[in-house]
């Protein structure tokens, strides 16, 4: 029964997504423009920018008087509720645990949001477990915080697979404890040469697919 360590944003759920119809919303609610969604994206960096310097961006931008306090619940809880589990990716959970598979989440980010959204969308029913930076104290590409995941299952990370969107945080991760991974490229091409995935593929479901079948 091997380990499957598996990403949150933008492996099992989408984050792109909802981050932008939470953008959408909140601009539209504060009169800014619409095509301002493209300065909020890039100000936002596909999740890697800190939630706190996301706020105090916002309020300078549109001269808000919003605590940046109030601003940062609003984005933890705006995405929050954007979010929903691929009735796809649940199945390719399913079919992963029937085939002697242990799927674990591993995953940065802030435990208030990353629990909010395993447990809101029902993705804790598909999994074994999961593992959050900020409650573990070591975050993602560091090796600890994938041996955390195999005791919190009980099992040995022998035999494991990564499988993330993250080339530092998710390869890099898996490299660094030899691991073999699948990274989803989502439209974006390989440009580390420090080290590299074992197969490429644009999805979670293709990737649960080629580790059953390695």
């Amino acid at each position: 029964m091997p380990l499957l360590l598996l990403d949150l944003d933008n492996t099992l759920l989408d984050r792109e997504g909802p981050f932008r119809a939470w953008g959408e919303q909140f601009l539209a609610s504060i009169g800014a423009p619409a095509a301002d969604i493209d300065w909020l994206l890039s100000i936002d960096a596909d999740g890697l920018t800190d939630r706190w310097d996301i706020a105090d961006a916002i309020r300078d931008r549109y001269a808000l008087r919003i605590p940046s306090i109030d601003l940062v619940e609003e984005l933890h809880d705006g995405v929050v509720a954007y979010t929903r589990l691929d009735p796809l990716v649940a199945c390719a959970l399913r079919i992963a645990d029937g085939a002697g598979w242990v799927p674990v989440v591993v995953t940065n980010g802030a435990v208030r949001q990353q629990d909010a959204k395993i447990r809101g969308t029902g993705l804790d029913r598909y999994v074994a477990d999961w593992v959050i930076s900020e409650e573990a104290g070591v975050s993602k590409p560091n090796p600890r915080i994938f041996a955390l995941a195999a005791q919190r299952v009980r099992m040995p990370l022998r035999g494991a697979w990564v499988i993330g969107d993250g080339p530092e945080a998710d390869i890099g991760g898996a490299a660094a404890i030899g691991l073999p991974s699948v990274w989803l490229h989502r439209g974006r091409t390989w440009t580390d040469g420090r080290f590299a995935p074992t197969y490429t593929v644009d999805g979670l479901i293709a990737a649960v697919a080629t580790v059953l079948g390695a």
